[in-house]
């Protein structure tokens, strides 16, 4: 249980750390470059999604490194510990979508619950960060 909540809390802090960095940037560089707003929010944007996407996948090898070790845990179902299938499992969890057709069970259900509740967060993050962002480009061209 030590190995599972330990590795699951710097994976945590490793995703924060990296949301946190790629929105500081996205806000003192991105967002004030001389592109027309029409670019700036949709390119924003996407470099958003692709952070969440390396934050998924920093969970997907959590899993795929510790299901194989004992007393972690087993997801039971259509799984094989494949790195895919840990993908796929991890933006099950991240997104909080939760299909069902694959289910943790043991220590393992900590970091699954945990990236949940993590995704959440960053997700939420995400979308005030955005409407921040809009709000000041209308308003900025609106002063124009």
């Amino acid at each position: 249980m030590t190995l599972v909540f330990i590795s699951t809390i710097m994976v945590i802090v490793l995703a924060v750390a990296l949301h946190y960095e790629v929105l500081t940037h996205l806000a003192e560089k991105h967002f004030k470059r001389a592109w027309p707003s029409r670019l700036l929010l949709p390119v924003g944007v996407i470099i958003v999604i692709m952070t969440h996407v390396i934050e998924v996948w920093l969970f997907a090898f959590l899993y795929y490194f510790l299901l194989p070790l004992e007393n972690t845990g087993e997801v039971i179902g259509e799984f094989s510990n494949t790195v895919l299938d840990c993908a796929y499992f991890s933006f099950v969890n991240y997104t909080s979508l939760g299909y069902g057709d694959i289910v943790p069970v043991g220590h393992i259900r900590f970091t699954a619950g945990s990236e949940a509740l993590t995704g959440l967060v960053l997700i939420a993050w995400t979308a005030s960060f955005t409407y921040l962002q809009m709000q000041q480009l209308v308003h900025y061209k609106n002063k124009k």
